[in-house]
């Protein structure tokens, strides 16, 4: 029995013992990346934003705003620009002081 508990107590308290925090230089985004990440997020909902809307209230009604330039240039430039930078954002790698 208290060989189990023994056991048992070093399973539980072996990690806290083996516990290092990180260094900066072994985290995989610094804080630009995530700063550009933000952006790009906020890029893709203003552009996703850009393209809604233009409905109408009758159905028998024809809207012609649907095919305004803001919805079918605008808002899916900036929506796709926003994911292609977002890519960059992620692979994106600061130079490192040795």
């Amino acid at each position: 029995m208290a060989k189990s508990k023994n056991i048992i107590n070093r399973l539980l308290h072996s990690d806290k013992a083996d516990m290092k925090p990180e260094t900066a230089s072994q985290r995989p985004f610094t804080r630009v990346n995530y700063w550009m990440m933000a952006a790009c997020l906020l890029l893709i909902i203003v552009g996703f934003a850009l393209m809604s809307g233009g409905g109408s209230s009758d159905p028998a009604v024809f809207n012609p705003d649907v095919f305004s330039t803001r919805r079918i240039v605008v808002g899916p430039l900036m929506a796709f620009l926003g994911f292609l930078l977002m890519a960059v954002a992620i692979i994106w790698s600061p130079r490192r002081k040795h």
